[in-house]
């Protein structure tokens, strides 16, 4: 088989599917910064799912599903992607050549566990990365992953393992790239940005589920402060597993946060309204709260720190509040 390179500007972000989605509409002609991306695409949000279970372990999200933000900025930009799935992997990868031989970039979803080019204490089941194949060479090939700082490569056999795992977030070997992309000119900015902000904010503040928004960090809170503590490995499991959703799968709390007050600061000058970058303020510092919950749980579970789960609630409970109060400014202002 032919090598194929594709000409392709290779930039790192902060996430995974907003970085692909930047990277891939500008390829295409659009150019769209990340934040814009996710903010555009209403990545943001925050859910405790105790019925789904990553290693036994509830699921606490901090963005939206995977394709959310591609869906997103599909909807509010009036981009169309293409999306490919297979339940035969070899399928996957002949698709995949196919679409390289005709000189395109795909995005892809996969597994971080199969990737080789991540570390190995970096590797772990989770099955929603986000990437992009740019060409082909001598049996592997050439990747542009958003959260690697410069492009690399992946053997054809572990990038189609990664591509075709089972379990929870399935990939099944789906691969997406625009379709149609619109004159960026013709484009509505400030209608797109506002539909994002009103269902943001509306989501976090109006959910009427006690497992989603800042009704679901209260709910979380309250979670906490209950947990048993007769079975003390339990209970770091619990604790550690909290802090690796929050900051090593994808930008996590924290990383998010700081994302979409990027996205704000970059809208106010935009919709020429000040007050969205106030909202990124108040977001930055919800932000820095969810750091240092994440610090105080990780001290505890290494014992660094006396066990204190009151403490973890009400930091919570104060992320809650500063949340709240984020969005409530965003949603006066949008």
């Amino acid at each position: 088989m032919s090598d194929v390179v594709i000409p392709f500007e290779h930039r790192q972000t902060a996430h995974c599917e907003s970085g692909v989605v930047s990277g891939l509409l500008s390829h295409a002609g659009l150019p769209i910064s990340e934040a814009m991306a996710f903010g555009v695409g209403a990545g943001l949000t925050y859910a405790y799912l105790p019925f789904v279970k990553l290693g036994g372990m509830p699921l606490f999200a901090f963005r939206m599903p995977p394709k959310g933000i591609l869906k997103g900025v599909q909807k509010r930009l009036g981009v169309r992607f293409r999306f490919e799935t297979f339940k035969d992997p070899d399928a996957g990868m002949r698709a995949l050549d196919a679409h390289l031989d005709a000189g395109r970039a795909v995005g892809l979803q996969s597994s971080v566990f199969w990737l080789p080019y991540f570390p190995p204490d970096m590797r772990f089941h989770f099955s929603a990365h986000n990437l992009m194949v740019t060409g082909r060479r001598g049996g592997e090939y050439l990747i542009s992953d958003p959260v690697i700082d410069v492009p690399t490569t992946c053997p054809a056999a572990d990038l189609r393992k990664a591509r075709s795992v089972k379990g929870t977030l399935a990939p099944k070997s789906l691969l997406y790239y625009p379709e149609w992309v619109p004159d960026p000119a013709s484009i509505d900015w400030a209608a797109a940005v506002r539909d994002s902000l009103r269902f943001t904010s509306g989501m976090m503040l109006h959910t009427p589920v006690p497992l989603i928004g800042v009704w679901g960090i209260r709910t979380v809170a309250k979670k906490v402060r209950g947990l048993p503590t007769r079975d003390l490995r339990r209970l770091k499991l619990y604790l550690g597993h909290m802090v690796r959703m929050q900051e090593e799968i994808g930008t996590g709390g924290g990383g998010f946060r700081f994302l979409f007050a990027s996205f704000l600061q970059e809208a106010a000058g935009l919709l020429k309204k000040p007050g969205l970058a106030d909202a990124g303020a108040e977001l930055t510092a919800a932000g820095d709260l969810w750091r240092q919950f994440g610090l105080s749980a990780a001290k505890m579970v290494k014992e660094r720190q006396a066990l204190d789960l009151g403490l973890l609630a009400d930091q919570l409970l104060g992320i809650a509040d500063a949340e709240k109060q984020a969005y409530k400014t965003m949603r006066r202002v949008a």
